[in-house]
Parts: C-alpha cells; sequence; structure tokens
C-alpha cells in the first residue's frame, strides 16, 4: 500500500513538472522516460487527445528519439491511423532497429490496412534478428496473426519453434495443445511432447499433451498412462483426472472412470458435464437410482438440457417403470416436441401400458423424422402388431421397405402380419424369402410374437431349412 502512494505520489509530480514545461516555467525539465511516463498516463485513461499531445510536446524536445516515435505511432494506430503510424515507425527504425515494439507495430498497423502478407514478412524477419524472450514474443504474435487469418497450420509451427527454443514455456504449452488438436497433428504433437518429456521428466503440461494427443487418435490406454504421469507430478491437475475420465468411458471402464471423475468433483467447480458423465457411467453400470442422481444433478445446473429428462426416463424404461418414464419424456417433448429419440421412447412406453393408438402418433412422428432409420419403423410396426391393425401394418411395411432399402427383417414382419390376416400362402412366401436371406432373423418374428413359431407350417419352413444346411 505505501508503495502504491508513493508511485501515487511520483506520478502527481511528474503531471506538474510536465504541465509547468508546457507553461514554459523557467526549471521545468523531463527526460525521455518520464515523458513515456506522461503518455501512458493519459493512455491507459483513455484521454487520447492528451496522450497524443504529449508525445508531439515530447518528439519536439527530443526530435530523435526513436521510443517516443514508437509511442506516437501506437496512439495512432489505437485511432485506427494506421499509415501515419507506419510513416513514423519507418522513421523510428532509421534510428533504432533493435526495439521489438517496433516489428509489433508495424505488424498492427499492416493488418489494419488489410495487408496480412506484408505482416507475415515482417514478423517472419524479425524472428530471425532477435533472440532468447524478444524472439519467443515475436513468435507468439505471429501465431496470433496467422491465427486471425487463419493460417492454423502455421499457428502450430510457430508454437512448435517455441517450445523447441523454450520446453517449458508454460502459454505455448497451453496453446498448442488446443493447436494439435485442432490442426491433427497429433502424431507430431506426440513425438514433440516426448522430446519434452526426455529432457523434462517431471514437465506436468508436457505429459498432458502427450495424453491428449494420444486421445486424438484413439489410443486410450496410453494416453491413461501419460495423464497418470501429470497427475503423478501434480495431483490437482483437474484437466488431467477429467480427461482420463473420458479415455476410460471410451473404453468402456466405467469404475475407473467413475473415480476420475469424482476427483475432478473435488478439485474444481461443479459441472453439469462431469455429473452428466458420471450419470452415464452408473447408467452402464445398471445402477440405475445413482445414474439418475447425478442426471437430476447436471439439470440443477443446466435446466435447458431436454437430453437429460430423457436419460432419466431411459433408466425408469430400463425397469418397466412405464409411468414415471412417460411423465419425463413429456417434459423433453414440451423443448422438443420433433426430437425422434423422445418421440421414440415415449411411444415404446405407451405400448408397454397397451395405449397403442396414443403409442402410434409419437412411433409416427420418429419414423417421419428418420424415414431410413429400420429401428423407428420395427417399433412402429411392433405397435401395430399388438394393437390389431394387421391391415394397416401390411400397407406400413410396404413404405418400410422402400425408405429402409428392403432390410430383411421387414419379410419376417410382413409374414407375421400376413399370417394374422390368415393369408398363410402370402406368409410362406415372404418368410422364405426372409429365410433364405438371414435365417437367422426368425427370432425377430418370434420375438413380435412368441405364440408364433406354434404355427405348424413355420416350424415345417424351419425344418426344411435344417435338413438342407446339413
Amino acid at each position: 500500500m505505501d508503495e502504491w502512494n508513493q508511485d501515487n505520489e511520483d506520478l502527481k509530480l511528474l503531471l506538474e513538472q510536465y504541465n509547468n514545461l508546457k507553461s514554459g516555467k523557467t526549471n521545468a525539465f523531463l527526460d525521455i522516460e518520464s515523458f513515456e511516463k506522461v503518455i501512458e498516463y493519459f493512455d491507459d485513461r483513455e484521454e487520447y487527445d492528451f496522450a497524443l499531445e504529449a508525445a508531439e510536446f515530447a518528439i519536439n524536445q527530443y526530435p530523435f528519439s526513436a521510443s517516443l516515435l514508437i509511442k506516437k505511432a501506437d496512439l495512432f494506430i489505437s485511432r485506427k491511423k494506421f499509415n501515419r503510424a507506419l510513416s513514423l515507425l519507418l522513421k523510428a527504425e532509421t534510428m533504432d532497429h533493435a526495439d521489438i515494439n517496433l516489428y509489433i507495430l508495424k505488424t498492427e498497423a499492416y493488418l489494419g490496412l488489410n495487408l496480412p502478407e506484408k505482416a507475415y514478412e515482417i514478423l517472419e524477419i524479425a524472428t530471425l534478428s532477435f533472440e532468447g524472450d524478444e524472439q519467443i514474443e515475436l513468435l507468439f504474435e505471429l501465431s496470433e496473426v496467422f491465427d486471425d487469418y487463419e493460417e492454423y497450420e502455421k499457428v502450430f509451427d510457430c508454437l512448435k519453434i517455441i517450445l523447441e527454443l523454450d520446453p517449458n514455456n508454460e502459454e505455448a504449452l497451453y496453446k498448442i495443445c488446443f493447436w494439435t488438436d485442432f490442426t491433427g497433428r497429433n502424431e507430431e504433437g506426440i513425438r514433440l511432447h516426448q522430446q519434452i518429456i526426455d529432457a523434462y521428466p517431471f514437465n506436468e503440461l508436457a505429459w498432458f499433451n502427450l495424453g491428449a494427443a494420444y486421445q486424438g487418435i484413439k489410443l486410450y490406454e496410453k494416453c491413461i498412462d501419460a495423464y497418470k504421469y501429470a497427475t503423478a507430478i501434480n495431483e490437482h491437475f483437474d484437466y488431467a483426472y477429467r480427461n482420463m475420465g473420458d479415455a476410460y468411458l471410451r473404453l468402456r471402464k466405467y469404475k475407473e472412470a467413475i473415480d476420475s471423475l469424482k476427483t475432478v468433483m473435488e478439485l474444481s467447480q461443479p459441472e453439469d458435464i462431469i455429473y452428466e458423465a458420471l450419470g452415464h457411467c452408473y447408467d452402464k453400470q445398471h445402477q440405475y437410482s445413482q445414474a439418475r442422481y447425478y442426471y437430476r444433478k447436471s439439470a440443477q445446473i443446466n435446466p435447458d438440457n431436454s437430453q437429460l429428462p430423457y436419460k432419466i426416463a431411459c433408466t425408469f424404461m430400463d425397469e418397466e417403470k412405464w409411468a414415471p418414464a412417460i411423465q419425463l419424456l413429456e417434459t423433453a417433448l414440451l423443448k422438443h416436441p420433433k426430437q425422434p429419440e423422445y418421440n421414440l421412447a415415449l411411444g415404446q412406453c405407451l405400448v408397454e401400458l397397451g395405449k397403442y393408438n396414443e403409442a402410434m402418433q409419437y412411433l409416427g412422428v420418429a419414423v417421419k423424422a428418420r424415414s431410413r432409420n429400420l429401428n423407428g419403423w420395427l417399433e412402429l410396426l411392433r405397435c401395430m402388431y399388438k394393437g390389431g391393425y394387421f391391415e394397416q401394418g401390411v400397407a406400413y411395411i410396404g413404405q418400410a421397405f422402400l425408405q429402409t432399402n428392403a432390410k430383411p427383417v421387414l419379410y419376417f414382419y410382413e409374414a407375421a402380419f400376413l399370417f394374422a390376416l390368415r393369408k398363410s400362402k402370402e406368409a410362406m412366401i415372404k418368410l422364405e424369402i426372409g429365410l433364405s436371406m438371414n435365417p437367422r432373423l426368425i427370432k425377430k418374428m418370434k420375438e413380435l410374437d412368441p405364440t408364433i413359431l406354434q404355427n405348424p407350417l413355420i416350424l415345417d419352413a424351419l425344418s426344411k431349412g435344417n435338413k438342407k444346411k446339413k
């Protein structure tokens, strides 16, 4: 606090000296550094006219100061006077070509004039003229220019060079993780980070980036190993646990995924996506009450996500609890009435409750939305069969053939409907076609009607088929 007060007093004194100098009072004097502080004071307060006035006054006092010319050029750039800025920068370059700000501001001016090629050229040349921290700063500047102009491969190249110069540069390590994934240069990212780790084995970000690169090419076991090293170095590395959880999910190792995701929750603020992932893990392990708990926690944070009531409904459906499932699906459909998944699930629930007319309405919406999806057609036909809509079912099977490229299972379904209509001859023709295409699909016919295999005609056809195999 004392230091801040002292700086404030020094600045007040400096501004007083500046005003005395402007008014022509004797013995008033400011050196170049003091003028720069006055210009920065007005610039920080967005008082650009006063800042420009101070810069012009300073240059009159020190006409051969490159740093003051650069300050004035910076002010022109902030006011989008790019040509005037370039004129000052070219003049400053003749006095001091070693000031890094000169090249950064020239880049900004050329970009302002929509001349990105000139900006690239300046920075690429400048990066060869500087060393150490200044070279790295210019490479970061160049990477941002490439980003702005969608030269994404070159962004990666700049960051790679930075890490070759400074393998522990945190900013570059954070950024290259994204660009490795975005450009798909995962193999290159793996090689780069392995080299860094060989030299600096306790670099947690390099281990994390190595894991992310392996994850990008779906080598999940290797990515998990890399994340484990990252968390061994830094046990509070929540993003490593998060990505590890995702990798375990991909491998369907749900118990391990749960452990990783719960660690994320201990280390960071609760997020709907983490709760949802936990719900998914428990769902896959058939622990439905636990799954619902986490899906609901996710919904509390993100109530607009209609997928969550749908997922909770599915857990009730797995337990054959149709009434609560219906209630949740109706909630989901209020937000997205044409969503095929929601309509299909609600139709399935209504079929189980014997409400076939109502079920057909929802199943019909699902089929219309995804007319090439076989599952929707089969659910609609199952509803019609159970409801006794045999004539209508045969007509719908005709449409299903056209929309799904005549899937073999439809022959078995059509045979079942025709048997129900007592059209045994036509039914046998369809059944024999189905058996010739894929005899194993007879189980689908049995699922549709468990009593159907009691029909002697079907048993005879199956017996003939078995004899042919022998």
